[in-house]
């Protein structure tokens, strides 16, 4: 079966069925990759950088036969891993010659027999890896431009016009909470603190696990907003084609009316993103500056909770942590929190007071919070507040969900 290079577009609308390889270094995709991508690498990390050398140290024939040497001992293993690999896969189902850009030849047996590869740039990782798939047997795709091309796919995202409404709130309105709720409601939602693996706060980070590389926080976070662009498409068209029937019989509309109506109808209630009100870093990890400028002038939810019912949902929620890690935290914020609210807030967590702690701790958030919150252009025509007694998620959801329905 021939090999065949498509573009990012194709190879990523495949991948939702077929499993893709990264033949980059171990390192490589490590640091990032397509989530959801398994790493076959070619080379190992030292390996790569030995043939590296000696491509521009000696020449690129030197540098092939290197690789040569590394890559013919281990074929069989190479052909085991992918056969493994898809065994343990549920099958592709539903497809057809079709859909998997086939015409004359007929599809492989079984349908899973077919796998995407990339390297880097598109470049030798990848072809030789496809060539050997492709004698055993396999039906290949390679990514045309590579992995380079992927980053530029996902770096392009962050300047889509995306619609966002943005949920906002001071330190301890269970916000986390509120975009679940809303998400069971059948709201669109990004959970931004959740791709960051990162909280927000100086605290954000305990009880985490690691953060991504800012690299691989950017694939996550293209991946899930070109999910809902696709949900807003869909329904949208469907809807209008549904009501195509009477456009026709209209005999005062066009067929150019009708196309434009069909491409530019969009479903109400659900065009819009919900995110998180975020600073611009979270932990480690910048927000895309496109992105974020984007945020900065989307409708913002304002949860007004008193101050006595947040400081109570954070002592529980923060009170279980950690208190060497909470001290630490303390301190990390110190030049902004002052000498004497720095030692108090220590003397306090050493005492296992930790409501004195976080009074004064909250406060110091309140402040950065509203300086911030203040801070965006046109602020009172963005700006909607949502009153609420308590924190509690279902509730304040609900809430906002009436607020919007209004708005609209």
């Amino acid at each position: 079966m021939a090999i065949e290079k498509v573009p990012i577009d194709r190879f990523l609308e495949l991948s939702k069925q077929f499993p893709v390889l990264d033949v980059r270094s171990p390192g490589e995709y490590s640091h990032a990759h397509i989530p959801g991508a398994f790493n076959l690498p070619l080379f190992t990390d030292e390996e790569r950088k030995v043939i590296g050398t000696a491509y521009k140290q000696q020449s690129r024939q030197t540098a092939i036969k290197i690789g040569l040497d590394y890559f013919g001992p281990r074929m069989r293993s190479i052909v085991e891993f992918v056969e493994s690999l898809i065994s343990n896969l549920p099958p592709a189902i539903g497809l057809t010659n079709a859909s998997v850009g086939m015409s004359d030849s007929r599809l492989p047996t079984p349908h899973s027999r077919l796998v995407l590869i990339h390297c880097w740039r598109g470049g030798m990782r990848s072809a030789a890896i496809a060539w050997l798939l492709d004698l055993y047997g396999f039906k290949i795709y390679t990514l045309a431009g590579g992995y380079k091309k992927y980053r530029a796919w996902v770096v392009e995202t962050f300047s889509f016009p995306f619609s966002f409404n943005i949920l906002g709130g001071f330190t301890g309105s269970g916000k986390t909470y509120v975009l679940e709720e809303l998400r069971k409601k059948g709201a669109a939602v990004i959970n931004l603190e959740k791709l960051a693996h990162h909280k927000g706060s100086a605290f954000g980070n305990i009880g985490m696990p690691k953060q991504p590389s800012q690299e691989m926080f950017e694939n996550l976070l293209c991946h899930e907003l070109r999910k809902w662009s696709q949900e807003f498409q869909t329904p949208g068209i469907k809807s209008a084609l549904n009501s195509l029937s009477e456009d026709i019989i209209d005999s005062k509309s066009s067929l150019v009316d009708i196309i434009e109506r069909t491409i530019n109808h969009k479903p109400q209630n659900i065009n819009r993103i919900w995110l998180e009100d975020e600073s611009q870093r979270i932990g480690q990890i910048n927000i895309p500056p496109p992105l974020w400028n984007n945020m900065r002038q989307s409708p913002i939810f304002f949860l007004a909770i008193p101050f006595e019912e947040r400081l109570r949902h954070i002592v529980q929620e923060y009170g279980i942590l950690d208190k060497e890690r909470m001290a630490e935290a303390i301190v990390r914020i110190q030049k902004r929190l002052g000498g004497l609210e720095t030692k108090m807030a220590l003397r306090h967590l050493e005492e296992d007071d930790i409501e004195s702690c976080f009074r004064l701790l909250l406060k110091y958030y309140d402040k950065w919070y509203n300086k911030g919150l203040h801070s965006r252009e046109q602020l009172s025509a963005l700006l909607n507040n949502i009153e609420c007694t308590t924190v509690n998620a279902e509730r304040n959801a609900s809430k906002i969900i009436e607020k919007e329905t209004v708005l609209i």
